[in-house]
């Protein structure tokens, strides 16, 4: 094509362009796939690269493109796989995306959208507190005179939070983007000078809308007491139930190296570990019936507070993956293997996998990336929504408190309104001593996957790169699985599990694994609790944003509950007296805790 046309930048402007216009068409049609655009686009970036050169002889000019596009995951948040799709879809529609990364402040988002005359500013996040740092941008823009659309994105935001919550604070068009396959349309749509008016204009009439039916909705909820909540608990017979007795107290460190569980860079090379025991007779197809722990029946004080030191490798958690939600991350909709075989779907699903599979490889073969993770068991009691953990089982010396809520909705009769403490045996239940009962709890993460998909980006592969980090993420999930079955065989009651890989993804085993940050524990600020009790920063390298989000963004944290009876729910709203009460329990001011909660509260602040 270069000896074809007369300047290299023909060849850009020409077949490039008109390709990658084709591409952009067939995507908005719904007739090429998120996968395949990314393909796509690595052709066109390495074709520009190999350009660059020759137009740098010629002393060329660039391609004017569309519109230039800001694009940044706010102050205290990590995840940005979602962010990195869209701006590698904007580009291929010939949008400049100006991406400044991860936990960005506002002060940097507006002063680059100033300096290099930004037409759109687009906002990405993961965890709830992001969502008040986007309305904060929002603010800020409008205390600084904005006027360019603002996007917003990101896995825990909606058109109706943007709607309540967002556009309320900035007087120029702001609009939610579900998705890559729409960004381009809503691009598109808000930089025309003859489509903008009307976009908007039916944009703020939606979002009128939706924000009716929210006032509406909060108000049809009918929320108990604390007090009448608290009366309404999960009724468990705590005087025929004795809780499992974990086979040791305190924490275990996995990693690869143990001597010094390095990070290494891209291409760096952990010694590989011996495989587990356990994990050896999962490939045979049994269920490991011994715990990787030592086996002491008398665990003692010093036991509690010695790390554990057990070796874990790549591949004895790729068995482990989920790979529906890996699907879900590239917008290919359906349910792992089934979707390998969908009628409208299949044939990209499989590409896709194939791929994945070869990166995989390539990353256990050389280490590539590194798992480290930590988990921990403690002599726990409930006092009521609070649950108390212990030192050692003499359960004199207090070490720490998780606080936890509790649904406030009023329930039909027969249904109970759920809080984490009621899973753990209270101390004051009558019994003397107080029932025996354990909390767990981990920390883990997979470290390299930012300096590997960097080092694809320097070669001008997307795909790989956005690749890179999706596979990180369901490693580290996969690293959670691997480790909760080890808990529960070290609790006792999981040494006779005979559940598939499908079963463990159905959560078909005894008790639950929590997250702060999720429905059951909405306040991310336990995880600070957790990770000084686990010294996860030390022992798994995972360290917390201001916003309690976790770094790497490939991790994954939280606590393990025993009983039986123990499920996943949501606390949903909850009123002014529980806000109050939690506060108080935790001693910080209400207006601290209305921040953190505010998508859960029945009232406005």
């Amino acid at each position: 094509a270069r000896q074809k046309c007369k300047r290299p930048l023909d060849v850009i402007e020409g077949p490039l362009m008109a390709g990658m216009s084709v591409v952009g068409d067939l995507f908005g049609s719904g007739k090429m796939f998120l996968p395949q655009v990314v393909k796509s686009a690595r052709v066109m970036k390495k074709a520009v690269a190999y350009l660059m050169p020759f137009m740098e002889a010629e002393k060329s000019a660039g391609a004017k493109p569309q519109g230039r596009i800001v694009m940044a995951t706010v102050k205290g948040d990590v995840h940005d796989i979602g962010k990195n799709i869209v701006g590698v879809v904007l580009q291929c529609n010939n949008y400049d995306v100006l991406d400044l990364g991860v936990m960005v402040p506002a002060a940097k988002i507006l002063e680059t959208a100033r300096e290099k005359k930004a037409d759109a500013i687009g906002l990405s996040g993961l965890i709830t507190p992001s969502l008040d740092e986007m309305v904060h941008v929002a603010q800020e823009m409008e205390r600084e005179g904005f006027r360019l659309p603002l996007l917003i994105g990101g896995a825990t935001t909606s058109r109706a939070h943007t709607a309540v919550k967002i556009a309320p604070h900035y007087g120029a068009s702001t609009v939610h983007v579900l998705d890559a396959s729409r960004a381009v349309g809503v691009v598109n749509s808000l930089l025309n000078e003859e489509l903008k008016s009307e976009f908007d204009r039916k944009t703020r009439e939606d979002y009128e809308r939706l924000r009716q039916e929210h006032a509406a909705k909060t108000k049809r909820k009918k929320l108990l007491s604390l007090e009448d909540a608290r009366e309404n608990r999960t009724p468990i017979d705590w005087a025929t139930y004795e809780p499992p007795r974990p086979e040791f107290l305190g924490v275990g460190v996995y990693a690869i190296n143990l001597a010094s569980a390095p990070v290494p860079g891209v291409g760096g090379r952990g010694s590989r570990s011996r495989t587990l025991t356990g994990t050896s007779e999962l490939e045979e197809g049994k269920p490991p019936k011994e715990s990787l722990f030592r086996r002491d029946a008398e665990t003692s004080t010093r036991d509690a507070r010695t790390p554990q030191r057990i070796p874990i490798t790549l591949s004895d958690l790729a068995k482990y993956i989920d790979w529906s939600p890996f699907f879900h991350a590239w917008e290919l909709r359906g349910r792992y293997p089934a979707i390998l075989d969908d009628f409208e779907i299949g044939k990209h699903a499989r590409e896709l996998f194939d791929d994945a599979q070869e990166l995989l490889r390539r990353i256990v073969a050389k280490n590539l990336l590194t798992p480290r993770g930590v988990h921990a068991f403690w002599p726990a009691n409930s006092t009521g929504d609070d649950v108390d953990l212990y030192a050692d089982d003499a359960r004199s010396e207090k070490i720490a408190t998780f606080y936890f809520l509790r649904q406030q909705i009023q329930k039909p009769t027969g249904q109970f309104n759920h809080c984490l403490a009621d899973y753990i045996a209270p101390r004051d239940g009558g019994h003397r001593p107080p029932i025996q009962d354990y909390l767990g709890g981990f920390a883990v993460s997979i470290h390299g996957a930012d300096q590997l998909a960097e080092e694809f980006k320097r070669q001008h592969d997307d795909y790989s790169a956005i690749m890179t980090k999706a596979l990180a993420d369901r490693l580290a999930e996969a690293f959670a699985e691997y480790l909760h079955k080890q808990t529960r065989i070290a609790w006792g009651f999981g040494r006779d599990e005979q559940l598939s890989h499908a079963d463990l993804i159905r959560e078909k085993y005894r008790g639950i694994r929590p997250a702060a940050g999720y429905p059951a524990c909405p306040d991310h600020a336990e995880k600070r609790t957790l990770f000084d009790l686990l010294a996860a920063e030390k022992n798994a390298g995972i360290k917390l944003t201001e916003s309690f989000a976790m770094h790497p963004g490939a991790s994954v944290s939280g606590l393990y509950f025993s009983h039986p009876e123990a499920k996943y729910f949501g606390v949903g709203q909850i009123g002014r007296d529980q806000v109050l009460d939690y506060a108080n329990r935790r001693g910080e001011p209400a207006v601290a805790v209305e921040k953190r909660l505010a998508p859960n509260l029945d009232y406005g602040i």
